[in-house]
């Protein structure tokens, strides 16, 4: 294939904090103008990407973290053109959108909810041609990959944190949807807090909702209500920190480093960087290498991580997670790894041996210590 000179390159697309949501109004980053030489693209396919947000990339957590990501991609010099579509709901919107996506060329697209796997599969079926990468899902197609991160590492050192900091040994947890991403998180913190702690024990509050900031709220407030003196959750927005922050307890966040907003409470946060992934999915599109496969990365590889722990963290404890930090980067320390109870007291994994990937992605138990039940 000819060579393919660019004669723009792709700027950062800075987008203000805001919750408005555009269902069907697409966003390109802006184009500077062109440098006095410009460089020619490496042969091989030239890279028209979209992405599919569930939330508005000013939440400042999820939708956010898997932006600054996007614009990290946009940069690489045989990506063509960038879009976003923010807000869009799961279901048979996100349908429509994905659709809308494929019949106007772009020629890699992520959705980057879990809701949005059956459309995804659905509409990857009617455009063979097209790269569909689908993150936090379980199904693939020929065109079809999957991608996501090992957060529940992150989660387990960051319950280390709540364990060694609670007074009251309540820990209050804002969850969404109970989903076996999210159980997974909800077990990992409380694994975590209670190697350190055994008589920590974790309340959780569904909201079945992603995106809700005073849904959010009102959850933190319930916890609070009832003695948690640390709250984490899987929510995107900072509001349940916000709300701990208020009441005089402390915080510990998740998708993005928030220690700015919640500056009298942060501890830290389980956190993302999708920034080298999308590169490395683009990559292998653009060089003809790309294959579907299930992409589940761990701290090793630096996808996730921990958000680096306030000085509200003593010294002492910030050296114990950091020693299980690098046992978990060297691989000598398996997260769900038995003999492990859930919190009716059965065992649902022996000692000596260990859930499998498939076993953890369909995870439906919560632990030992999780003081609520899995909704339906």
């Amino acid at each position: 294939m000819k060579k393919l000179l660019l004669l723009a390159v792709l700027a950062a697309f800075l987008v203000l904090p805001g919750c408005s949501k555009k269902k069907e109004e697409e966003t390109k980053a802006p184009e500077t103008a062109a440098p006095a030489e410009t460089a020619a693209a490496p042969e091989g396919k030239e890279i028209r990407a979209a992405f599919v947000y569930v939330g508005p990339v000013g939440d400042g957590g999820w939708t956010f973290a898997h932006d600054m990501g996007r614009q990290v991609m946009a940069k690489l010099p045989y990506v063509k053109d960038v879009t976003f579509i923010e807000s869009v709901p799961e279901g048979a919107e996100s349908t429509r959108i994905i659709t809308s996506l494929a019949q106007k060329g772009y020629n890699l697209i992520f959705t980057t909810s879990f809701g949005y796997m059956d459309p995804t599969i659905e509409v990857a079926a009617k455009f063979p041609d097209v790269v569909f990468m689908h993150c936090s899902g379980y199904k693939t197609a020929a065109n079809v990959g999957t991608y996501f991160g090992r957060i529940e590492q992150a989660r387990y050192l960051s319950g280390i944190v709540a364990g060694k900091m609670t007074k009251s040994n309540v820990l209050g947890y804002v969850a969404a949807f109970p989903i076996p991403e999210v159980i997974r998180g909800i077990n990992a913190f409380t694994m975590g807090a209670r190697s350190v702690n055994p008589k920590a024990v974790v309340k959780v509050v569904w909201t079945q909702t992603w995106f809700d900031p005073a849904k959010e709220r009102d959850a933190a407030e319930s916890l609070l209500d009832v003695k948690a003196d640390v709250i984490t959750m899987h929510q995107d927005t900072p509001a349940p920190l916000q709300a701990a922050e208020k009441r005089g307890a402390f915080a510990i966040g998740y998708n993005t480093d928030m220690a700015s907003q919640i500056p009298g409470a942060w501890l830290t946060a389980p956190v993302w960087n999708w920034g080298p992934l999308y590169t490395q999915i683009a990559e292998a599109v653009h060089n003809g290498t790309w294959k579907s496969e299930q992409i589940w990365y761990g701290i090793e590889h630096n996808l996730v991580d921990l958000a680096p722990m306030s000085k509200l963290v003593p010294a002492e404890v910030q050296a114990l997670v950091n020693e299980k930090k690098a046992e978990m980067q060297a691989g000598k320390f398996v997260l769900f790894a038995g003999p492990i109870k859930d919190n009716a007291g059965k065992v649902v994994v022996e000692a000596g041996k260990s859930m499998t990937d498939p076993e953890q992605l369909s995870m439906n138990f919560l632990v030992e210590g999780v003081q609520g039940t899995i909704p339906k």
